[in-house]
Parts: C-alpha cells; structure tokens; sequence
C-alpha cells in the first residue's frame, strides 16, 4: 500500500492535471490515525514532496517540521473532528463551479452519476474571509451532513473516506458545472425529480463503485 505522503502528491498533482485548481491555490489534506498530513503554504500542490507534507497532531494542533502549513489548516481540522468517518479533504478552486456558483446558480442533480457520488444536493456557502475561523464554522456545519460543499466567490470542499474518494468528488462536481453550464446556455435542463433520485439511491450497483472509492488504491 502507497504511503500517505505518497498518496498525497500523487492526488495532488491530480487536482492541477484536472485543471482543479492553479499555481499556489487550493490545498488537501489526509488523515492517518491522530496525525493530518497537510499540504504546505505557497507550494503548487505539484510542486510537493512526500517530505513535504505538514504533519499535525489532530487532538492537540501540534506542527512537525519547519514548514508552514496551508491557512485552510482551520478547515481542514475542523472537517475532520465533526466527522470520523472523513479522511481526506480537497479544497479546490474549480473554474467553472466557480463561475456558476459565484453568479447564483446551484448544481442540481440530472444524471446518475451526480446523485451517486456528489449527493441528492450540494449546499452552496455564502462568501466568509478565507483561512479564519468564520469559514471553518461554515463548512464544518454544512460537512456533518454533506460530502461537498461548495464556497461562493471561493471554490469547493470535497471529503471522503479516501482521497479517491474525495478527488473523485472534487473532479466531478467540475465536470457536472461544465455539464450544467451547456445545457443551461443550449436550452432547459430536465432536472431529477424525488422519485427519479430514490431510485438511484437505491441501487445496489451504485453501492459496489461507492464501496470501491472507499479502498485505499
């Protein structure tokens, strides 16, 4: 199995090849036991090493190593207390869910894939100042109930069990604003409608490729 350090640069390099996020901005983060590997302030996250990584002790905030980590450190932390279940977080700044969120408009479900993996819906959190306590109370509150959160003005928060896991939300919530932002300028989307996402809810063929975003690789 990859080490987690491992792991880290390997998704993050994911997230600016996905076009996720550019130069410095966005930052993820893992969890390994009581121990949160975070990635280092002003680094292109493909510019990090596996030595790299800012480890800290999740129950009392202790730093090792001398570099600075992400201002996000907050956030992150926080979406790991409220949840035990969360593992890894990937904050990116995505163009396009961005640009639609920052305009007003919010990402509803119309194919399979976004019920299955992102949610019946995705909350949209108002602007707060970056990096302080304001926005770790924001998406703390919306993360006990959701696995994507998305920032106005800002970008979006993605968790799960695995960084797979929470890269594969973080990469779909883009394409799904990509997605959504042609149907809307080529005419109306047919959106899900309550029974239409039950059903999707209830498929045990999505429960298997949801079980497998949870294993480690």
């Amino acid at each position: 199995m990859e080490s987690i350090r491992k792991q880290l640069c390997k998704y993050g390099k994911l997230v600016l090849q996905k076009n996720l996020a550019a130069g410095p901005g966005g930052n993820i983060s893992a969890r390994d036991g009581d121990f949160v590997y975070l990635s280092p302030s002003g680094f292109a996250l493909d510019e990090i090493k596996e030595s790299h990584w800012v480890k800290i002790n999740l129950k009392t905030g202790k730093q090792y190593g001398s570099l600075r980590p992400s201002c996000e450190i907050s956030m992150h932390l926080g979406c790991y207390l409220a949840r035990p279940d969360i593992n890894a977080v990937i904050h990116t700044h995505p163009p396009v869910t961005l640009g639609l969120i920052s305009a007003g408009v919010e990402l509803k479900p119309f194919y399979p894939d976004f019920v299955a993996i992102l949610g019946r819906e995705i909350p949209v959190v108002e602007y707060v100042i970056p990096a302080g306590e304001e926005i770790r109370q924001a998406v703390v509150e919306q993360i006990k109930k959701y696995n994507v959160v998305l920032l106005k003005n800002h970008g979006a928060v993605c968790v799960g069990a695995t960084l797979k896991e929470a890269f594969s939300r973080a990469w779909m919530t883009e394409e799904t604003s990509k997605m959504q932002a042609i149907g809307m300028m080529v005419g109306k989307i047919r959106y899900f409608t309550e029974e239409e996402i039950k059903g999707i809810e209830n498929l045990e063929a999505e429960d298997y490729r949801k079980a497998l975003l949870k294993k480690l690789k």
